[in-house]
């Protein structure tokens, strides 16, 4: 058994190039992991990255490895919980950059702990970031593409367990879950604007920004997770950059609204009997968030 076969190399174009030739991308939490992933794919077609972060020095990291890859960045210091920040930020963005094209909502916090255990600040210190900072960065966006008549494209980033929640993460799950519909819902509203969209549901795609919390249960490292999927490995990360650079590019434009997963058939490994039910209480540690 070979699984599916490995993408072309990393700094491969998926689209042609120049595609976002002039135009501004801006990515939260896009100094590190996934948004540094995406933003290296929509750099290499032109766009310059804004890299919206509450850390300088993971802006500061996201801006050097886009400009080692060839492509231009600049970096925007904002907490998406505040919304005046919010409006701050794009207006820098506009300074340093240009109007935004692209808005990738990709900032999120998560970590186990069963729900028994969740503080109130635990559970907000997640959601404020998810969906609060979601729809802020989106409404932002979409105020001022409408006010220059532009059209635009938002692509929000959740997770697989959007179906079927998360046991050890009900703050992530309940977030992640709200986006979801939030996608839907504006894509709706926003449609008759020029304004698409969209979401993708990445599966399993390791890299090194992993935090502490998230590597502590996986004691084999995230590798070993490609036993779990179908296609016998887990994704690379410029699988997810082309995604995200399609979905918001000129040849997704009558796409919106749409949640794409790209997990490699993870969420399908069952058959007709599902697995031994293990209970989250046997599986976490009794680890209470502070209050």
């Amino acid at each position: 058994m070979t699984g599916l076969p490995e993408p072309p190399p990393a700094d491969a174009a998926m689209l042609p190039a120049g595609t976002y030739a002039g135009q501004v991308v801006l990515i939260t939490g896009g100094g590190t992991g996934l948004g540094l992933a995406m933003g290296l794919a929509f750099a290499r077609l032109g766009a310059t990255i804004a890299i919206a972060s509450r850390s300088a020095a993971h802006r500061d990291r996201g801006c050097a490895a886009i400009g080692a890859a060839g492509g231009q960045a600049v970096g925007i210091a904002l907490d998406v919980r505040d919304r005046a920040a919010v409006t701050a930020a794009f207006a820098t963005a506009e300074a340093l950059a240009g109007p935004v094209a692209v808005l990738v909502n990709n900032a999120a916090g998560n970590f186990p702990v069963r729900a028994e255990a969740l503080s109130p600040n635990g559970w907000r210190a997640v959601t404020q970031i998810v969906l609060d900072g979601s729809f802020f960065c989106a409404q932002e966006f979409h105020a001022r593409a409408r006010a220059r008549g532009a059209e635009g494209a938002v692509l929000n980033i959740l997770a697989t367990f959007v179906d079927g929640g998360a046991p050890g993460h009900a703050h992530s799950a309940a977030a992640k879950s709200g986006v979801r519909s939030l996608t839907e819902t504006l894509a709706t509203e926003w449609a008759p604007d020029g304004i698409r969209v969209n979401a993708l549901a990445p599966g399993v795609f390791p890299h090194d920004d992993h935090s502490p919390d998230m590597r502590r249960n996986r004691p084999d490292g995230y590798a070993a997770e490609w036993a779990r999927i179908p296609a016998l490995r887990t994704g690379r990360l410029q699988e997810l950059g082309w995604a995200a650079s399609w979905l918001c590019s000129p040849f997704a434009r009558y796409i919106t609204g749409h949640t794409l997963v790209i997990d490699g058939g993870e969420r399908l490994n069952h058959g007709i009997r599902r697995p031994v039910f293990a209970p989250i209480r046997d599986r976490l540690p009794d680890r209470r968030t502070t209050p």
